[in-house]
């Protein structure tokens, strides 16, 4: 894979300066360097140490990567929300699990993605997870193409430069919902459980935005914006707060009301694009469990 830059500064720098400042790390340049990979400054091959000049043109070649063969290929069909040679995005079903584990190496997003890059005999086919969702979120999920998008892309989440949404279901106390709230309670782990997590003192710091859109006396559906990351936020603070979600029967959410899943879907995701300069929005409606149960609110 070949990428190209122009050097712009006035001022003379190093190959190696530069291409730190364009997100390529000492490891994919020991890649470039030991794998078949080039830095070329003018269609002229040169190492790390050549100084540039302005209107330099640099190109790198990226060798392709060597697929991991202990991931295993599903060959289930995967709903594709967006692609390019950089990206790629898909609805992921509730029930599935977004990577393996050591004991259930298969029947996950990654094996069933690692089936389509097969299939359609990418150069690249290492997975590269960049978005993961438990096992019964449903929605949008995001996988890096190559590992230079991989790092690029991580980098952009280290940054806060995501915005990932949910829509959820919940039942209990729905009358104290305010129309927008924010709820801060530190999440730690819960000690009687080897999963399960709780509002605790000594937990880290976690914040939930969340705006209510509609509520009948049974149930109510919330838009939410996390904006931290723990373990089961959104469950263990709309469990916290009274409200937990339908389904979700390891926080007390209920299950006699047409859902037996935790009723959360990732349907907004918003992110600058590695390479181009723009910024990436996607939207998905609410997966259709969850649609039959909002319809009737």
């Amino acid at each position: 894979m070949e990428f190209k830059w122009t050097y712009q500064e006035p001022f003379s720098s190093l190959v190696r300066t530069f291409l730190k400042r364009q997100g390529i790390s000492k490891k994919l340049l020991a890649k470039i360097k030991f794998q078949g990979g080039k830095i070329l400054v003018n269609e002229t091959e040169q190492n790390v140490l050549f100084s540039l000049k302005a209107h330099d043109i640099v190109t790198v070649v990226i060798p392709d990567e060597e697929p991991h063969e202990t991931l295993l290929a599903d060959d289930v069909p995967i709903e594709i929300v967006f692609e390019d040679e950089h990206l790629l995005i898909v609805n992921k079903p509730a029930g599935i699990a977004s990577i393996p584990a050591q004991y259930h190496p298969r029947g996950t997003m990654a094996n069933r993605v690692k089936a389509y890059y097969v299939n359609k005999e990418y150069a690249n086919q290492v997975v590269h997870v960049v978005t993961r969702l438990d096992r019964d979120t449903s929605g949008l999920m995001l996988f890096a193409k190559h590992g230079f998008a991989h790092a690029k892309l991580d980098q952009g989440l280290q940054q806060n430069q995501f915005v990932k949404k949910y829509q959820a279901l919940v039942s209990g106390e729905v009358e104290s919902l305010q129309d927008h709230g924010n709820i801060s309670l530190p999440i730690g782990r819960d000690l009687s459980s080897l999963v399960k997590r709780q509002v605790i003192e000594t937990g880290q710091k976690a914040e939930t935005e969340y705006w209510l859109k509609k509520r009948n006396q049974a149930c109510a559906l919330v838009d939410i914006q996390l904006h931290t990351g723990r373990t089961h936020q959104i469950r263990v603070h709309l469990s916290a707060i009274g409200c937990p979600l339908l389904g979700d029967d390891l926080y007390e959410g209920a299950m006699d009301l047409g859902i037996e899943r935790q009723a959360l879907h990732c349907y907004s995701l918003s992110f600058p694009h590695p390479f181009r300069e723009e910024r990436m929005s996607f939207e998905l409606p609410l997966a259709d469990d969850m649609a039959k149960i909002a319809e009737l609110i």
